[in-house]
């Protein structure tokens, strides 16, 4: 710690003495003290010195610091002119109202500037002016000399009060006018002066009675000043002995606490004189008119005694003058001197001089909160002043200036683990018993940006139904900031990334404000089946701190997808159908139905039913595998055609389905099979000829009016086309090839190729066909929109059983 101190002393019309500085500072706070020296008496606005200048500040220094003056008197003796720096008189100032008697006169008072703080210290010393003439109490002194009064006797004089001090205060008395009596000066050690009266020549009553003179008290100011007093003498007949003290000085002390009723001590005179002569009596002489209701004196026993309160920070001890007199009137005079004793009855008084409310929680150790000024007007050990704070708190007390205290930080500080402190202030004298004083002041931590959002998740994991509507909210994310007010206002964001090769923002959206995220579109599972992005949280602090979190949005699948029949292949205009034998047995396999369902989960868990059946007791459908199967041995007597529907459902909620109609031939030869299909597709074949034919008609009809070689074209074209309907077969054959299936469940397989030989003549109903042999199901596929012959004819041709065809045909199916 360095202490900067200043001492400058300056006399009114800038007559400069001398000017002392000292610097020093304690972590952030410039102490510095400044003594300037005016005469009384100045009038108000008078410049007392250029606080700025010998403080070495800038004016401007001293409007951006709020300089102020903090001062303990009543009366604000000065004033400081911040826009100029100077210090000028801003009341009367009368030193002898002030100081009275005490020298030299001086008041302090303290300077005190912000960011950064400083404190200066001023001291204005002031000088005495002659301003006051001595003056006495009393107009008029009386005294009664016996004529019988030896040479040399003394008479104390009463004192002429000056309130000035110095060359200025009373300086000397003139006795006038005089040839019988002489003056005698004394000065008493505090350096009061006083004059006794000395008898020069023996008195005569009968010659002169009376004497008449005048005491004259001149002070050493300039212009001289002066006070007088007329003493008026009776000349006493006879008693020739004075009163003579034991004792020319007599010291007492007393508490200051003390009770009324007191013994101080005691004052004895004796006086040789016998009878009305020797009878002494006791009084105070030129005491001071504020004491004589403090103490009391016996006039008859000299017996001294505490009339009222005194007060030790008001008067330290008490000179008294004591007179003895006889019924003569002589008379003789001593001092008392009464100390007072200090007594600890006066506690610590702490006064905050500056107090920042507030400080951030960043702020280094050994920054300076307050400034803290103590005093106890008690002196000595009852005086001594120890200033602390609790131990527990990060703060501690230093001594600055005299009764100057600075409470700094001792640690730092973190506002989310206390974000106020109430500091106790304590000070204490050094007195028995101690009497103490505590101040609270209550700090708050100011906010500092230094805590990063924290998610109340490490990452989110949330489930989204598809087919959702957009705009839909999904979940909100929440997270927290310890940090307060706008630190701790927190707004969220996406982070742009690509989800599928699109930015994240035309998925979902999130709420800036409350972190609720929405659906941008209406998602599809089988499309997307997952979302996985980047939320941030920031705060609003400067400069903003901020943190991710992983989002997961699961997309649930939804049954809004029915079974798709994959085979057997339904085609418009073409019939399937599929072969059994009458000789299969219990279990033949006839077919498998396969369908796919493109949701997931359950809601593509498929069952297969049978719906509807020519014969239900002869097929089943296995629930899970779609096989269809005969529950019992084929007979004659069962239709050569037989008609499944067979339905598939999905095990969503609600379920969906699809249908499928699967055609099944119970034959053993082709022929039996042509047969049963043939009217069926020859019935849709004859209503499609018909309509065909009866267009035809009617446009024939239309052009009669056409000439003759239109119609024999016409004719032949006719004829011609009829020969080539009689060329082709009126029942197609189209081979159908299944597919290769694999049944990965194990549940059977279809894996062979069937390959039929379909021989006819003109007559389709006389075909014959001639099958190949094969250990599993045969399928047919009949078309009856075709109208030509099978272009395919295979390396191996069958002769027809009717020789008088006119054509053979070989194919292959």
């Amino acid at each position: 710690m360095v202490t900067q101190s200043c001492v400058k002393w300056r006399l009114h019309y800038r007559s400069v003495w001398s000017f002392l500085l000292f610097l020093g500072c304690l972590s952030h706070i410039v102490f510095c003290q400044i003594r300037y020296t005016i005469p009384e008496e100045l009038k108000k606005g008078s410049p007392i010195g250029n606080v700025a200048q010998d403080l070495g500040l800038d004016v401007q220094r001293l409007r951006s610091g709020r300089a102020r003056a903090v001062t303990r008197q009543s009366i604000q003796y000065t004033e400081l002119k911040t826009d100029k720096g100077i210090l000028v008189v801003n009341e009367r100032i009368d030193r002898e109202q002030l100081c009275g008697e005490v020298t030299p006169c001086s008041f302090s008072f303290e300077v005190i500037l912000e960011n950064p703080m400083e404190l200066h210290r001023i001291t204005v010393e002031i000088t005495d002016i002659n301003d006051n003439s001595p003056t006495f109490r009393k107009t008029e002194i009386k005294f009664e000399i016996s004529e019988s009064a030896t040479l040399g006797s003394r008479f104390l004089l009463p004192s002429a009060d000056d309130a000035d001090v110095g060359s200025n205060g009373l300086q000397k008395y003139i006795l006038n006018p005089n040839d019988i009596f002489g003056l005698k000066q004394h000065s008493s050690p505090d350096g009061r002066k006083y004059a006794e009266m000395v008898l020069q020549k023996p008195l005569d009553r009968e010659s002169e009675p009376q004497i008449s003179l005048k005491l004259v008290a001149i002070d050493g100011g300039t212009p001289l000043r002066s006070g007088t007093v007329n003493i008026h003498i009776t000349v006493l007949d006879v008693n020739d002995n004075h009163p003579v003290f034991n004792q020319s000085l007599y010291r007492a002390a007393v508490l200051e606490n003390s009770l009324r009723g007191t013994y101080i001590t005691t004052v004895n005179a004796s006086d040789a004189d016998i009878g009305s002569n020797g009878l002494v009596t006791y009084r105070f002489s030129n005491m001071k008119e504020q004491l004589s209701d403090i103490f009391h004196l016996n006039e008859a026993t000299g017996r001294i005694t505490l009339a009222g309160q005194v007060d030790y920070e008001k008067d330290k001890k008490h000179e008294i003058m004591i007179e003895a007199m006889d019924q003569g009137g002589l008379t003789d005079s001593s001092k008392v001197l009464i100390e007072i004793i200090d007594v600890n009855d006066n506690p610590p008084v702490i006064n905050v001089m500056s107090f920042s409310s507030s400080v951030p929680e960043d702020s280094a150790p050994g920054t300076t909160v307050a400034i803290i000024n103590v005093i106890d007007a008690d002196a000595e050990q009852n005086g001594q002043i120890t200033c602390t704070t609790e131990s527990s708190l990060p703060f501690k007390i230093k001594s600055t200036l005299t009764n100057y205290y600075a409470l700094i930080t001792e640690s730092d500080f973190d506002r989310e683990l206390v974000p106020e402190y109430n500091i106790t202030v304590r000070a204490t004298d050094s007195g028995t018993p101690s009497l103490s004083s505590k101040a609270v002041l209550r700090l708050r931590i100011s906010d500092v940006n230094d805590n990063v959002p924290l998610f109340d998740k490490n990452s989110y994991l949330a489930y989204l139904t598809e087919n959702n509507s957009p705009g839909m909210s999904v979940f909100s994310v929440s997270a927290k900031d310890n940090d307060w007010n706008q630190n701790a206002r927190l707004s969220y964001f996406l982070e742009e990334t690509q989800i599928s090769g699109s930015p994240t923002s035309s998925y979902v959206s999130i709420n800036a404000e409350t972190g609720a995220i929405h659906a941008v579109r209406s998602f599809d599972y089988e499309q997307v089946k997952q979302l996985q992005f980047v939320v941030r949280a920031q705060d609003g602090g400067s400069p903003p701190l901020s943190s991710n979190v992983t989002v997961k949005i699961m997309i649930q699948d939804q049954n809004d997808n029915p079974p798709q029949i994959l085979y057997p292949v339904q085609t418009a205009g073409s019939l399937v159908a599929e072969m059994v034998p009458r000789s299969a047995d219990v279990g033949y396999l006839v077919t498998k139905v396969v369908a796919v369902d493109v949701d997931s989960g359950q809601n593509a868990w498929l069952s297969y039913k049978l719906q509807k059946a020519t014969d239900r007791a002869l097929f089943e459908v296995g629930l899970q595998n779609g096989e269809i199967r005969t529950i019992r041995q084929v007979t004659d007597k069962d239709a050569v055609k037989q008609r499944l529907t067979v339905i598939v459902e999905d095990n969503g909620q609600p379920s969906r389905s699809a249908t499928v109609i699967v055609n099944v031939a119970v034959a053993d030869s082709f022929p039996e099979v042509l047969s049963e299909f043939t009217d069926f597709t020859h019935d849709k074949e004859y209503n499609d000829s018909l309509t065909f034919y009866l267009v035809l008609a009617l446009a024939v009809v239309s052009f009669l009016f056409i000439t003759c070689l239109v119609v024999i074209i016409s004719v032949k074209i006719y004829r011609w086309r009829q020969s080539r309907i009689l060329y082709h077969s009126n029942l197609p054959v189209i081979p159908y090839y299944p597919p290769r299936y694999s049944d990965t469940l194990g549940t059977g397989t279809l894996p062979h190729v069937y390959n039929y030989e379909v021989c006819r003549t003109t007559d389709s109903r006389k075909s014959d066909c001639k099958f190949g042999r094969a250990g599993s199901q045969n399928v047919l596929i009949m078309d009856p929109s075709s109208t030509g012959t099978m272009q395919q004819i295979q390396s191996e041709k069958s002769i027809l059983d009717e020789p008088d065809s006119p054509l053979e045909v070989s194919c292959s199916l």
